[in-house]
C-alpha cells in the first residue's frame, strides 16, 4: 500500500461510534441533509428503513426520498405510508430518454432533492440501524474539508462474518489496486452507504448500472483528491444474498465502468467498444442452456449541466 494511503487510513478512518447524534445535531448548523433510498422491489425492508430514519434521525434529516426504480411490487406504497417522499425514477426529468440501473436512480435523485449533503443508502438492508446514516454523515458535518464519506462493514453470509462482498474481492479490489492505488485503502469500495456534498456530486458523471460506486470513487478522487475522502466503520451489514449468476452481471458492469475510466484517463487505448453482452450457462436436461443478457451501462453527465426545470 502506498505510504500516502496508509497515512490517509489513519487520519480519515473513524467508527460510527465516534458520531453520536447529539454531536452531529450540534455540528449541523444551517447545513441541510437529504437521505436517498434507491429501491426496486424492496417492500420487505424499505418500510422499516424509512421508519427508523424518521423516528431516530428527525433532528438531522431534512428530507427523506425513495426513488422507486420500476418496482413490480408495492414498494412505493410501503415507502410512502412509512413517511418517505416517493418519486418514480422514470418520471424525473421525463424529457430525457430513460436509462436503467441503480446509478440512474441515484443521479436522478439529485434533481428532486435539495440538501447540501446527500446520503445514499440501499433499501434492502436487514435489521437497519440509524448508525448506518449517522456514520457517513459524521465526517461531512464535522469537517468542511471532507467531500465524500464512504461506509465499510463486515458482510456476513452463510455463517461467515465476511462471506459476502464477493464482487468486491474478486473484481473491484484487484482493479483498484492495479489502476487506482490511491483508492486501495477503501475496505468496501462498492458499499451502498455513503454521503457526499451536493457541490461535488453535481460536478461528476454517474454510471447507470452497478458500476456507479466505482465510478464515483474514481471521478471524485480526480475532482477533490484523496484527503477529501473519509471512511467510517459501520460494524456489520446484512442483506439478501445474490445468486452467483446475478453477481456475474454485476461484475461485468463494474469491469465496464473501470474500462471507461481507464480509457478516459488515457491509461489504455481502445480500438473497439467492449461488448455489453454476457453469456452464462445453466444445466438443463440435455446439457446446458446458454443465457445471454445485456449488461451494458450508460452514463449520465454531471447534474450541473442539466436544466431541471
Amino acid at each position: 500500500m502506498l505510504r500516502e494511503v496508509s497515512g490517509w487510513l489513519r487520519r480519515r478512518t473513524s467508527s460510527a461510534r465516534d458520531w453520536p447524534i447529539r454531536d452531529l445535531v450540534a455540528a449541523k448548523g444551517s447545513t441541510t441533509v437529504s437521505v436517498v433510498l434507491p429501491a426496486r422491489d424492496e417492500r420487505e425492508t424499505v418500510g422499516e428503513i424509512v421508519g427508523v430514519i424518521r423516528r431516530e434521525l428527525a433532528p438531522l434529516v431534512d428530507e427523506l426520498v425513495v426513488i422507486d426504480s420500476r418496482s413490480t411490487d408495492d414498494t412505493a406504497l410501503v415507502a410512502a405510508r412509512a413517511g418517505a417522499r416517493v418519486h418514480a425514477q422514470d418520471e424525473i426529468l421525463p424529457r430525457l430518454k430513460p436509462l436503467d440501473g441503480k446509478g440512474e436512480a441515484l443521479w436522478k435523485s439529485l434533481a428532486v432533492t435539495s440538501g447540501d449533503v446527500v446520503v445514499f443508502a440501499d433499501a434492502d438492508i436487514r435489521d437497519f440501524r440509524a448508525s448506518l446514516i449517522l456514520g457517513v454523515l459524521g465526517p461531512l458535518l464535522a469537517d468542511p474539508t471532507v467531500v465524500y464519506a464512504k461506509g465499510c462493514y463486515d458482510r456476513p453470509l452463510h455463517g461467515s462474518p465476511n462471506g459476502g462482498g464477493r464482487v468486491t474481492e474478486l473484481v473491484a479490489r484487484p482493479l483498484i489496486n492495479l489502476h487506482w492505488p490511491l483508492l486501495a485503502g477503501f475496505v468496501q469500495p462498492l458499499a451502498g452507504e455513503y454521503a457526499g456534498r451536493r457541490s461535488a456530486l453535481e460536478r461528476v458523471p454517474f454510471m447507470t448500472g452497478y458500476g456507479v460506486e466505482l465510478g464515483l470513487l474514481i471521478d471524485l478522487l480526480e475532482l477533490a483528491g484523496l484527503d477529501a475522502f473519509a471512511q467510517v466503520d459501520l460494524g456489520s451489514r446484512e442483506h439478501a444474498p445474490q445468486s452467483t449468476e446475478a453477481l456475474g452481471g454485476m461484475s461485468a458492469q463494474i469491469m465496464l465502468a473501470a474500462w471507461s475510466r481507464l480509457e478516459r484517463q488515457g491509461k489504455i487505448r481502445s480500438f473497439h467498444e467492449p461488448s455489453g453482452r454476457l453469456c452464462q450457462f445453466r444445466r438443463c436436461q440435455g446439457g446446458h442452456d446458454v443465457l445471454t443478457r445485456d449488461v451494458g451501462i450508460g452514463e449520465r453527465p454531471p447534474m450541473l449541466t442539466i436544466t431541471t426545470t
